[in-house]
């Protein structure tokens, strides 16, 4: 009977690591997955990425509203040159930011972005832009960050979103390799309604 009872418990820690073998390996694919998911679909605003402009473009106008922060540590100035601009559905939409580095030494930043409403996310492609991407700024260092987009014309076949006129993209920069902004991606990511 021992023999048994021995093949059992041995069984049962081969199952339970065997489990735990697997949750670990999807809690380290769990954000990978997850940023597949939101790129997808447009999750909680998140943006499609294309390669090229769509061939229709559409008599409906939506104004694209731009919104630019920094987090409290990043010392860098960051706008938009424009706050807002009128586009057709389909059409090449482009909007320069303008960041400035006013500190002694150099400092690099990354940008977290979004837009809202975000059930617009799954419409609005960009073609060109610096986010995610770490940038590094001189002291005293200008830099023009442009950002090339359009709506997707299917947006108009989406009757959940002919509310929507207007769409505001949104970026904050924190500096790179911080606690500030592992913080805000482990908060962007694990946003319940994302």
């Amino acid at each position: 009977m021992s023999n048994k009872t021995d093949h059992n418990n041995k069984r049962l820690v081969l199952s339970v690591f065997f489990v735990v073998l697997c949750m670990t390996g999807l809690s380290f694919a769990a954000v990978p997955l997850y940023n597949m998911f939101c790129s997808v679909t447009g999750y909680g605003g998140t943006t499609q990425v294309s390669q090229e402009l769509p061939d229709e473009v559409l008599e409906r106008i939506i104004t694209i509203s731009f919104n630019a922060d920094t987090a409290r540590d990043m010392p860098w100035k960051f706008k938009p040159e424009a706050r807002k601009i009128d586009i057709h559905i389909g059409q090449k939409g482009f909007i320069n930011f303008l960041a400035s580095n006013p500190a002694s030494t150099p400092i690099s930043g990354t940008a977290i972005y979004n837009v809202v409403p975000s059930k617009a996310g799954q419409y609005f492609h960009k073609i060109q832009c610096f986010c995610f991407d770490k940038q590094t700024l001189a002291p005293g260092q200008q830099a023009n960050m442009p950002v090339i987009f359009y709506v997707d014309p299917s947006i108009n076949d989406d009757r959940n979103l002919d509310d929507v006129n207007n769409i505001t993209l949104s970026y904050t920069f924190f500096q790179a390799e911080s606690d500030t902004l592992d913080q805000a991606l482990e908060e962007f990511y694990n946003d319940p309604a994302k």
